[in-house]
Protein backbone atom coordinates (compact mmCIF):
# COMPACT_ATOMS: atom_id res chain seq x y z
CA UNK A 1 0.00 0.00 0.00
CA UNK A 2 1.80 3.54 -1.05
CA UNK A 3 -0.58 4.93 2.01
CA UNK A 4 1.78 5.32 5.01
CA UNK A 5 0.29 7.39 8.18
CA UNK A 6 2.62 9.85 10.12
CA UNK A 7 3.34 10.00 13.99
CA UNK A 8 1.01 8.35 15.91
CA UNK A 9 -1.95 7.89 13.66
CA UNK A 10 -2.92 4.10 12.28
CA UNK A 11 -4.53 3.36 8.73
CA UNK A 12 -8.04 1.05 9.12
CA UNK A 13 -10.30 -0.60 7.07
CA UNK A 14 -13.42 -0.42 8.53
CA UNK A 15 -15.79 -3.70 8.34
CA UNK A 16 -18.63 -3.92 6.42
CA UNK A 17 -21.65 -2.80 8.21
CA UNK A 18 -24.80 -5.59 8.68
CA UNK A 19 -27.84 -5.43 5.81
CA UNK A 20 -30.29 -7.74 6.61
CA UNK A 21 -31.46 -8.35 10.15
CA UNK A 22 -31.96 -12.04 11.46
CA UNK A 23 -35.75 -11.44 10.82
CA UNK A 24 -34.66 -10.50 7.25
CA UNK A 25 -35.36 -7.09 7.10
CA UNK A 26 -33.55 -5.43 5.10
CA UNK A 27 -31.69 -1.88 6.38
CA UNK A 28 -31.57 1.24 4.10
CA UNK A 29 -28.04 2.72 3.63
CA UNK A 30 -29.44 5.76 5.95
CA UNK A 31 -30.49 3.39 9.02
CA UNK A 32 -27.08 1.65 9.18
CA UNK A 33 -24.64 2.21 12.44
CA UNK A 34 -20.86 3.20 11.46
CA UNK A 35 -18.72 0.61 11.77
CA UNK A 36 -17.04 -0.14 15.05
CA UNK A 37 -14.46 -2.65 14.38
CA UNK A 38 -11.94 -2.50 11.62
CA UNK A 39 -8.72 -3.98 10.92
CA UNK A 40 -5.17 -2.09 10.99
CA UNK A 41 -3.86 -2.07 7.49
CA UNK A 42 -0.09 0.56 8.14
CA UNK A 43 0.92 2.51 11.04
CA UNK A 44 3.07 5.54 11.67
CA UNK A 45 6.35 5.49 13.37
CA UNK A 46 5.23 6.82 17.07
CA UNK A 47 6.06 9.82 18.62
CA UNK A 48 8.96 10.62 21.53
CA UNK A 49 6.04 10.42 24.03
CA UNK A 50 4.17 7.68 22.92
CA UNK A 51 5.43 4.23 21.39
CA UNK A 52 3.21 2.56 18.86
CA UNK A 53 1.42 -0.63 20.56
CA UNK A 54 -0.50 -1.58 17.04
CA UNK A 55 0.46 -3.19 13.92
CA UNK A 56 -0.11 -4.32 10.96
CA UNK A 57 -3.57 -7.05 10.85
CA UNK A 58 -4.68 -6.22 14.49
CA UNK A 59 -8.43 -6.47 14.55
CA UNK A 60 -9.77 -3.03 16.26
CA UNK A 61 -12.64 -1.81 17.94
CA UNK A 62 -13.20 2.24 17.62
CA UNK A 63 -15.12 5.06 18.69
CA UNK A 64 -18.26 5.62 16.88
CA UNK A 65 -16.80 9.13 15.44
CA UNK A 66 -13.22 8.55 15.90
CA UNK A 67 -11.25 9.31 13.10
CA UNK A 68 -11.05 11.01 9.50
CA UNK A 69 -12.79 9.08 6.33
CA UNK A 70 -10.77 9.23 3.47
CA UNK A 71 -11.23 7.39 0.00
CA UNK A 72 -8.18 6.07 -1.71
CA UNK A 73 -7.71 4.17 -4.78
CA UNK A 74 -11.45 3.88 -4.49
CA UNK A 75 -11.86 1.89 -1.20
CA UNK A 76 -12.73 3.59 1.93
CA UNK A 77 -10.90 3.70 4.83
CA UNK A 78 -10.62 5.81 8.54
CA UNK A 79 -7.16 7.49 9.39
CA UNK A 80 -6.68 8.02 13.53
CA UNK A 81 -4.91 8.14 16.06
CA UNK A 82 -3.86 4.94 18.12
CA UNK A 83 -5.32 6.85 20.85
CA UNK A 84 -8.24 6.92 19.73
CA UNK A 85 -8.36 2.77 19.21
CA UNK A 86 -10.32 1.36 22.33
CA UNK A 87 -9.36 -2.20 22.23
CA UNK A 88 -7.49 -4.93 20.41
CA UNK A 89 -10.05 -7.83 19.53
CA UNK A 90 -7.80 -10.99 19.96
Amino acid sequence: MNLKPLADRVLIKPTAAEEVTMSGIIIPDSAKEKPLRGEVLAVGNGTKDEAMVLKEGDKVLFGKYAGTEIEFEGEKYLIMRQSDVLAIVG
